[in-house]
């Protein structure tokens, strides 16, 4: 089978094929690209966009071919319609599928506007929903914080309702896409209830997803970790849910008054420099009052850019992972933390509830109640054993969800059964 990959970003790989740093993002794929393109009788090429580029450029790696082809702009209709770079990837690949990982952006819909053209079979796979997280994007923000602006936001014409705006037009985009296709990949009844409503016609695939590599390789101990530590492994935008967790801290620190919150990322926050001071978006802004308002400037502790081995170790050592998003469809940073036997406390949103069996494999809570995270993380740190069972059962789940050997056994039967339908409908005429 020769399949072409649809990402992104540039895998490691092709970044360093390309003399770039490769991006601390989509870490996911790095595992199941590897996995795939060792399988005998599978051909693995993968494309991506990439900006400032003005062609097509080939990459050839240990096991797979890259092809970076210059981004698709939301604005350029004619690019998305009839797209000369990706139709020259694809004719001269002839890939037997194409598989689309991700659904907010213009190349996307542009791959599945070539591909229809030429005659080549799709899939897409549901990371996130766009058209659906932007109903969520300021959920429970005050209308002042919504409707402030700052000079960055001035400047990007992007504050918090600008940027659910862009969310809504990225949306229609994946609509347009999941529309046009025939075949879905996905791992949640969420994702599964979604896209059968904006396309009941196309066939649902359940496949899970393996995760970056290096989790697979520790365990969460009670003993190595921080006592009182909770870790959020991203909260640049308000969808993360960091104003929720801010709300619960005080809360906490009534018990245990030593908690500390660690935040992957850089510091959104800080304003130090006139740069960073003219940087910050009124989320930033108001993330900071928080901090400020609650005293919490000496608990809440942002680590920097963390890559894979450094984020593992995070993880190891905290105390709790919490997942507080206003909408997810099913986080990796869950299945990390739950795979790695962190105690997890989540947010009763979208596919969370398909990951994560309350008072089994952790707790999960009502998202907009930022009091009952903060009980239920007292619950873990005032018990060992709870935190031990916690720890125990949600790896033991963790590891048959995210089982790289069956996933990638799950895909290339998902790709077969696509392909064979291809070869049926050809005899059949």
């Amino acid at each position: 089978m020769k399949i072409l990959w649809l990402t992104n970003i540039p895998l490691p790989e092709a970044c360093q094929l390309m003399n770039e740093t490769p991006s601390p993002f989509g870490g996911w794929l790095i595992n199941a690209s590897k996995r795939l393109s060792t399988i005998e009788d599978i051909q693995l090429s993968i494309a991506f966009p990439k900006s400032q580029s003005k062609d097509v450029i080939q990459l050839t790696g240990e096991n797979i071919s890259y092809y970076s082809f210059p981004s698709v702009s939301m604005k350029d209709e004619s690019s998305i319609r009839d797209n000369s770079y990706i139709k020259r990837i694809v004719r001269e690949l002839k890939p037997d599928l194409v598989h689309a990982f991700g659904t907010e952006y213009a190349h996307t819909l542009a791959m599945i506007n070539v591909c229809k053209d030429i005659g080549i079979k799709t899939v897409i796979s549901i990371q996130g929903l766009v058209s659906v997280y932007s109903k969520h994007y300021t959920a429970n923000l005050p209308i002042r914080v919504q409707k402030k602006y700052t000079f960055r936001d001035l400047i990007k014409k992007s504050n918090l309702i600008q940027q659910q705006k862009q969310f809504e037009k990225k949306g229609k985009l994946e609509i347009e896409a999941i529309q046009k296709a025939n075949h879905i990949i996905g791992r949640t009844t969420w994702d599964k209830g979604c896209t059968e409503q904006i396309n009941p016609n196309a066939k649902y695939h359940f496949c899970n997803e393996t995760l970056r590599e290096e989790f697979y390789k520790h365990k969460w101990s009670i003993d190595r970790c921080e006592k009182h530590s909770i870790f959020l492994s991203q909260a640049g935008y308000p969808i993360k849910g960091l104003h929720y967790v801010l709300e619960a801290m005080p809360l906490i620190q009534q018990k245990f008054p030593d908690t500390k919150l660690y935040i992957a990322g850089i510091d959104i926050t800080s304003s130090v420099t006139l740069s960073e001071k003219l940087r910050m978006s009124s989320y930033a802004k108001y993330i900071a009052k928080l901090i400020e308002n609650y005293n919490l400037v000496d608990s809440v502790l942002f680590t920097g850019v963390l890559d894979e081995k450094k984020m593992c170790q995070r993880y190891l050592s905290s105390n709790v992972f919490v997942s507080p998003s206003s909408i997810e469809n099913s986080p990796n940073s869950l299945g990390e933390a739950m795979i790695l036997g962190v105690p997890c406390v989540a947010s009763h949103v979208g596919g969370v509830p398909d990951m994560l069996k309350h008072n089994e494999d952790g707790y999960v809570y009502q998202a907009d109640a930022p009091y009952m995270l903060a009980h239920y993380v007292c619950e873990i740190f005032e018990s060992d054993e709870r935190a031990l069972k916690f720890s125990n059962n949600s790896r033991t789940r963790a590891w048959k969800t995210h089982n790289p050997t069956i996933n990638t056994n799950r895909l290339i039967e998902i790709y077969e059964e696509i392909l064979q339908k291809k070869e049926t409908s050809i005899e059949n005429k």
